[in-house]
């Protein structure tokens, strides 16, 4: 079964890439046909010249997006990287291995490892490897290491939960223009909030947990320790300002015209960001983008395509760029260190 799955994933993240390439295509193609200065341009069958046509278009928007948008734009992705080195500060606190790891390393390392999951996939594994480099160096064990990763991995899980719920609840109607792609959201629309109410309802679940100090659970090796108080109110602070941080990259490269706001680019943004994420694709290229253009019918879909590319620039392509002279300081300073004390 193991065998099998290692190529069934691979497969069904290229079906899932072929499948919204030829959506984004057909949907954007119709868009831009709509503008009467480059509808003309558009002909029948020939896909590379549409394709040209198609980044003009696009490359106008990005062009006519405002400098100060950039700015806020640049300033979310910030924020939201800095929520993310929260991440892994708050599960060192929960391990009890904070002290003596400064912020400025906890946040270096975290950006390294993100900006590679980000763009590489399967983050659980490409952030594994950076975080052990990273923290080994500083005396945390394999296993310490292992549950600073799932904690990291389910602060974001329990931060989606908490903003999703709430989206649900607040705006039940987001789901409705994807019944076109999933038709299995026929079965969910009427009990969208029940939906919304039961993810909140897990989230309040987890804080009785850790209010009533569950007592912690041997799992093989492992000791499996309930989060405390602390470390759980601290989740429900990072965890929602990274997503709205990211989902604030996007709200800001948007056009004022047709706007619906920033509760629904944030529903948005955490559909399609978690369908790419399932799809197992590499940045969740092509899947993200087909989901997010459905959910928004009412906005014109090159400003969109535009958005979701300053999106992927401010918090895919630079923080990938940035990232590899840290790796290549931190790989230095360990050889330096090892020369030096094995002369």
């Amino acid at each position: 079964m193991k065998r099998i799955l290692e190529f069934v994933w691979p497969l069904v993240g290229l079906v899932a890439v072929v499948w919204s390439l030829v959506r984004l295509y057909h949907k954007l193609t119709y868009e831009v046909s709509l503008e009467p200065d480059v509808a003309a341009m558009l002909v029948d069958g020939a896909v590379w010249t549409n394709l040209s046509v198609i980044a003009g278009v696009i490359g106008s928007k990005i062009s006519a997006i405002p400098v100060l948008s950039f700015i806020l734009a640049g300033i979310s992705s910030l924020v939201a990287y800095a929520a993310l080195a929260w991440y892994d500060r708050i599960a060192l606190i929960h391990l009890g291995k904070e002290k003596g790891i400064s912020w400025g390393y906890i946040a270096a390392c975290s950006f390294v490892t993100y900006a590679l999951s980000h763009n590489i996939g399967a983050s659980v594994f490409s952030g594994a490897a950076v975080r052990y480099r990273a923290y080994s160096a500083k005396g945390l064990t394999a296993a310490d290491i292992t549950v600073l990763i799932a904690l990291c991995s389910f602060t974001f899980l329990f931060g989606t939960m908490i903003l999703l719920g709430l989206v649900l609840i607040g705006e039940p109607t987001i789901l409705s223009p994807l019944v076109d792609i999933f038709p299995v959201f026929l079965v969910i629309l009427p009990a969208v909030r029940i939906v919304g109410l039961a993810m909140i309802g897990l989230c309040v679940l987890y804080t009785i947990g850790a209010w009533r100090n569950f007592r912690p659970m041997a799992v093989g090796g492992f000791t499996l320790v309930y989060p405390r108080l602390p470390v759980v109110f601290r989740q429900y602070l990072a965890a929602p300002l990274e997503l709205m941080g990211a989902a604030g990259i996007i709200y800001f490269a948007l056009p004022a015209d047709g706007n619906p706001g920033f509760f629904i680019i944030l529903g948005a943004f955490l559909l399609s960001f978690s369908a790419g994420l399932l799809s197992q694709v590499p940045g969740g290229i092509g899947v993200m983008e087909a989901v997010f253009l459905a959910i928004l019918p009412g906005m014109p879909a090159p400003a969109v395509f535009a958005a979701l590319l300053v999106w992927r620039l401010l918090y895919l392509i630079l923080p990938l760029i940035l990232s590899l002279p840290v790796i290549l300081a931190f790989e230095r300073r360990r050889l330096m260190d090892a020369i030096r004390h094995h002369p």
